[in-house]
């Protein structure tokens, strides 16, 4: 499969976020949910940093990352629906925008062990935002079939386009994770 078909499946399925944006269309949630890690930028560089980071690595790292993360948040999620607000949420998430960042910019091999700890620790804090935000009258399950599908296919995006470049562009990968880095200290900053 070619970079332009896995990109343009990738924007096919966002597209109901984009098509949706404005007020009155997410009763049941699920565009909701599809819009939510689309739409904040934290959660976006975060998810795509998990599937570049992911397609960096060797072995079993390639899919425990980006699963970790899936099924993490959707627990997180869960939680927040419950009512759990994590101490320092947003710092956390702009942590791991910051810590992800770094990991792709580096091209980090850690431990497996290590790297899914820090996958998990993540995803909590990124699902716990996501169930927090539930919006009124919508169902939870639809808002959370919508940010799993998106996470998915943000992390889909980040791993293709590292797994499709040529092994040259792997210092604008880099560049990318810089970028990621820099925006993670700013967020923590402000």
């Amino acid at each position: 499969m070619t970079l332009k078909r896995i990109l343009g499946a990738m924007a096919l399925l966002l597209t109901p976020a984009i098509a949706f944006a404005h007020p009155g269309h997410g009763d049941n949630g699920l565009i909701a949910g599809i819009s939510h890690p689309v739409g904040g930028l934290d959660h976006l560089l975060a998810m795509v940093a998990v599937g570049l980071w992911a397609a960096q690595q060797k072995g079993a790292a390639r899919w425990a990352l980006p699963c970790t993360f899936v099924g993490i948040m959707l627990i997180g999620g869960l939680l927040g629906f419950e009512g759990l607000n994590l101490p320092a949420l947003e710092s956390g998430i702009a942590a791991s925008v910051l810590a992800l960042g770094l990991a792709v910019a580096l091209a980090v091999r850690p431990p497996l062990s290590l790297a899914v700890a820090a996958t998990a620790l993540f995803a909590l804090f990124h699902g716990v935002a996501h169930g927090l935000e539930l919006p009124q009258m919508s169902s939870p399950w639809a808002y959370a079939a919508g940010f799993v599908a998106a996470t998915a296919a943000l992390h889909g995006l980040g791993y293709a386009v590292v797994r499709v470049l040529p092994q040259a562009a792997a210092p604008l990968v880099r560049l990318a994770g810089a970028a990621s880095a820099a925006t993670g200290v700013w967020l923590l900053a402000g």
